[in-house]
């Protein structure tokens, strides 16, 4: 055996949830994509402790990262709802211009005054 090669023995009691849960993962894992207990192991041992020891340094990553998934959650939602409502919305919006004769369509000027008489000015609480 290498000198850069070195063992241990680890040992699952199953009448503890995590442990059994672990047990549960490595019998089935993937073989193809993970080639052995130790890579497995490996690369989970990583993972979690740079990541606790990310949020040692760092005590609201966490919740910036769960901010971080609504946010995206958000704006996905929004995303699928234009692309289910836009194409009725466009064609309502064109049928509705193809409706509308030149003469309804010219702008009348408004005045500052009558613009001033549209605006509700209660919001400064007079």
């Amino acid at each position: 055996m290498s000198q850069n090669v070195k063992s241990t023995n680890l040992r699952f009691n199953l009448d503890k949830d995590i442990q059994r849960k672990a047990w549960d993962y490595l019998q089935s894992m993937d073989k193809q994509k993970f080639k052995s207990y130790s890579h497995v192991i490996a690369l989970s041992l990583v993972e979690y402790f740079d990541r606790y020891y990310r949020t040692q340094d760092d005590p609201y990553l966490e919740t910036r990262e769960r901010e971080e998934r609504f946010v995206t959650q958000i704006v996905e939602t929004v995303e699928k709802s234009l692309q289910k409502s836009m194409p009725v919305f466009l064609a309502g919006c064109i049928a509705g211009i193809s409706q509308i004769s030149p003469s309804q369509s010219e702008m009348q000027p408004v005045s500052a005054s009558e613009q001033e008489a549209d605006v509700d000015w209660d919001f400064l609480g007079e």
